[in-house]
Parts: structure tokens; sequence; C-alpha cells
């Protein structure tokens, strides 16, 4: 059910008075303030994000803010991305909705966002409409998150709204071409977190990294470390010999896509390649 101030508000979203509609000079994050607001608590602030990733800082939120999310892509796979945001842990002050034609689908509340969790959304799914809930003191309300635009299926898959599933053939030969991350090591240990598994790699031979998620052991040392992370439904657990591990970096944290045993990619990539059907060249010495 529509608190009054949200109901009141809808009337104007379409009609957004330009005097009130302002726009963030960067294109990948905004910072503002509900100041602007004062004395006029109605008013809704247009905010275009067109990047891949950036943030949001709102201080003392009055009123709403609809945040448009439209990455500078005229392809159609730009419909076909997913939206992930990750509240800051101090994050309060509002309730945060998807708006999607003048329709409103409730996606955080206020309580909510402390807890710092990952939520995804297709992009297509509309824009974030953000509603001030009103406080007598809003000095220490501030309303933070960071955002990612992924691919749905690995923004998915990496924050546990689909269930896992194997990769095909095709899937594993083609996300060595598309990963943030494909390096060739083993498994050392498996922990199970709250909503999570953190799987501690090994890496012999380390392809390409988007950031530094592995870290090398030294000067000298020809191997690297690090953590990723499953979710915990996938029931992940240690086995023996090499893996070829892939997958996206979320919020800086590295997260499992296709990871098959080396000598069965070995196997079929070298199939592939024979038949010259492979996405791309991979260094397998």
């Amino acid at each position: 059910m529509l608190t009054p101030m949200l109901a009141s508000l809808l009337p104007f979203l379409l009609l957004c008075r330009i005097s009130f509609c302002q726009y963030s000079s960067d294109q990948c994050s905004w910072k503002g303030s509900g100041l602007t607001h004062e004395g006029h608590a109605r008013d809704v602030e247009q905010v275009y994000l067109r990047c891949s990733q950036g943030s949001l800082e709102w201080l003392y939120p009055t009123g709403a803010i609809i945040v448009n999310l439209s990455p500078n892509m005229l392809s159609p796979a730009a419909a076909r991305l997913s939206v992930c945001i990750k509240p800051s842990t101090d994050s309060r002050g509002t309730n945060i909705y998807l708006d999607h034609n003048g329709k409103l689908r409730l996606l955080l509340r206020e309580d909510d966002q402390a807890q710092g969790k990952v939520h995804c959304f297709s992009i297509q799914e509309g824009s974030l409409f953000i509603e001030a809930v009103p406080h007598m003191d809003i000095s220490r309300r501030i309303t933070a998150f960071q955002y990612e635009l992924v691919s749905n299926r690995l923004g998915t898959e990496a924050h546990s709204l689909a269930p896992c599933q194997p990769c095909s053939n095709t899937e594993m030969l083609l996300a060595v071409c598309t990963s943030d991350f494909v390096a060739r090591g083993s498994i050392k240990k498996v922990e199970q977190e709250e909503e999570r598994t953190s799987v501690t790699v090994e890496i012999s031979h380390l392809y390409r990294q988007k950031t530094q998620v592995f870290i090398s052991g030294g000067v000298r040392a020809r191997s690297w470390s690090g953590h990723i992370k499953m979710p915990l439904q996938c029931g992940v657990r240690s086995g023996e010999g090499e893996f070829l591990f892939t997958g996206t970096v979320r919020f800086g944290e590295a997260w499992m896509g296709c990871a098959p045993r080396y000598k069965e990619f070995l196997r079929l990539y070298q199939d592939a390649q024979k038949q010259g059907t492979n996405p791309c060249h991979v260094d397998t010495d």
C-alpha cells in the first residue's frame, strides 16, 4: 500500500517541472542534498546515470528522486542487462522502489539497507524511485549505494537469483573470452559463510583479471592466491586436481562462473580448435 506522500507524488512523476529537475554533471556517480527541497518537500528530482558502474549519495533526503540508469549503448544487448545495487551499511532515510511506467514495486525498505546486501533486477524493470521517509531529524540520514550493470546471466548467478547450473561446452569456451577473470589452479579450502560460500584457491597460471582479486605470492613466486564467492545453494566441495576458474568481479569480489576441470577444458578447447570454432585463443602450453 502506498504511503500518503508517495501517492501524492505520483502525478508529478511524468510532469517534473524543469526548475525541479537537476542533472548530474558526472555520468557515473551522483551526489546531492535534500536541503534543496526544503520548503517544497513534494519535489521530484531526475538523476541520469549512464555508466556501467558508479555510486549515488543523497544527503538529508527529502521529497524523492528518480534514478534513470541508461547505459550509453544503442545495441539490443543493452536491454539484456541487470542492475545490481549494494547499499552502504549506514544507508538510511529512504525507501527504494522500482518505477515501471508509473507502477511502483518496493525493492528496499529503509531498515533493509543497513544489511549491505546486493540486490539485482533487470534494467527493463524500470527506474529507481527513491522516496524520503519523513523524520523529525534528517541531519544523520544519508542514502548511499554502489551500482553495477551486468549481463542477465552473470548478474543473477553471481547473486543467488538463479539456480546453480553446469555450463554447457559453448558457455565454457565463451567464458574464457568474456569473463572478468580467468585462472588455472586448485581449491585449497571451502568455507560456508552466512549466505554464500567462499572458495580459497591457489593459482598456477593467471590468464586475466579485471581487478586485483588474486594476489601474487611474491616477487619470485609464480603463483597467486585469492577467494572466489559462490551462492550457498551451489553446495561446492573441495576437489583435487586443477580447474579453470572463470567468473565476474562484483563490488570488488570475485564470483564463480564456469569452473571445469582443466583436463576437461583442454580436451574441449583442442576439439574446437580442430573444428575452427573457438571464440578466442588461449595459451594452453
